[in-house]
């Protein structure tokens, strides 16, 4: 009577044990309005916001269980409309929705220019599920060295969509997919294999 509660308690330590690495998908915030002092999103990068949620939900085969995104310097303008405003905030307010419906509160501690501390946090991360990874395209080549790819892949300034996969142990980038956000991605799925 004693063996098989016994037995099932270490079966389910040794499967908890014997977990996959994460992978990581790196994606770059959604589309930007022409105005530099603009921080946040355009109709278009909130509805890929909200697209991300059908790309990367629950219902999806990339198991998210961590989500990153750069520190949000938040700012209150005082206008007419009293807006609350923040500057580096258009990769965290690309995630937002995704969060909400996960229940993943958004890691925030790297700021924008450290991507030391990016890539130390995907070499430590021991959470479940695979991380996703929103930041500013400008900062991924400085993510990609310091994780040991040795082939660095560019993001396209005039792309949003792309899906980087780099699986574990980090050192190359896999595949390259589109989000395929109807009415905002019009290109076939499978980019690139790298």
């Amino acid at each position: 009577m004693f063996f098989r509660p016994a037995f099932l308690l270490l079966c389910t330590l040794a499967a908890t044990s014997a977990r996959e690495p994460p992978v990581v998908y790196l994606i770059r915030h959604g589309e930007k309005p022409a105005d530099p002092e603009d921080h946040g999103l355009t109709p278009d990068g909130w509805r890929r916001a909200e697209c991300l949620r059908r790309v990367f939900g629950a219902d999806s085969e990339y198991n998210i269980g961590h989500i990153m995104a750069p520190t949000v310097k938040w700012n209150l303008k005082l206008t007419f409309a009293n807006v609350v405003d923040g500057e580096h905030r258009r990769p965290y307010e690309t995630v937002v929705p995704l969060a909400h419906d996960l229940g993943i509160e958004i890691d925030d501690h790297c700021t924008r220019k450290d991507p030391e501390c990016v890539a130390a946090a995907i070499q430590s991360h021991d959470g479940p599920g695979n991380l996703l990874i929103s930041w500013r395209h400008s900062n991924l080549n400085t993510i990609q060295e310091l994780l040991g790819i040795e082939h660095l892949v560019d993001y396209p300034r005039d792309r949003f969509d792309l899906i980087w996969t780099i699986p574990h142990p980090y050192n190359e980038i896999t595949e390259v997919y589109s989000e395929e956000c109807p009415g905002l991605d019009v290109r076939p799925r499978l980019v690139a294999q790298l």
